[in-house]
């Protein structure tokens, strides 16, 4: 795999069910920014794939969604890592959108924007819907199981087949690594 697509809420922060509306509820996952590094440190380039229905639900703004990506990225620069590229999905799902996982669309984007191809693609998420956009864009996907991840593994255990299951990014980072 040459890139690396990661879901956001629940994958690299905290998940809410009332959403992630602020700077200060985006909060990190212990061990996740770390583990960001150690990919970019190994050769991986990153990239993240985020639905941020709240955008569309007015729930937050583009300010407040473009302050919680520059906490990111000034995070991981302190730790010698960076996501290169962040694509993001403001539309509430009653809208359809191609871009809106469980759709190919981000994928697709990311795809283009890195010049690779679907076999090029890991994407790691936390739901269900992640991971049916990666395989709706012909990539690999691997689930944790921080955020959503427990009750996705619970609830569709049969339809994951042999999709990867890690405790959380940090693992799915010694996993990567161990084989590279």
């Amino acid at each position: 795999m040459k890139v690396i697509v990661l879901d956001r809420d629940g994958v690299i922060n905290e998940d809410s069910d009332a959403f992630v509306k602020s700077l200060g509820e985006w909060i990190p996952i212990a061990g996740s920014l770390e583990a960001i590094a150690r990919l970019n440190q190994a050769g991986y380039r990153l990239a993240v794939a985020t639905n941020q229905s709240g955008l569309g639900r007015g729930l937050l703004t583009l300010d407040d969604l473009n302050a919680m990506h520059q906490r990111l990225h000034d995070r991981l620069a302190e730790l010698g890592g960076e996501v290169e590229a962040i694509f993001f999905c403001p539309h509430r799902p009653e809208e359809h959108c191609p871009c809106r996982k469980p759709r190919p669309g981000l994928l697709l984007s990311v795809r283009e924007r890195f010049g690779v191809g679907a076999s090029d693609l890991l994407v790691i998420g936390d739901s269900l819907r992640d991971l049916e956009s990666a395989w709706a864009a012909g990539a690999a996907a691997a689930l944790v199981l921080t955020g959503k991840g427990g009750r996705t593994l619970a609830d569709h255990r049969e339809r994951l087949g042999e999709t990867p299951v890690y405790r959380d990014l940090a693992a799915a980072a010694d996993a990567i690594l161990a084989v590279a």
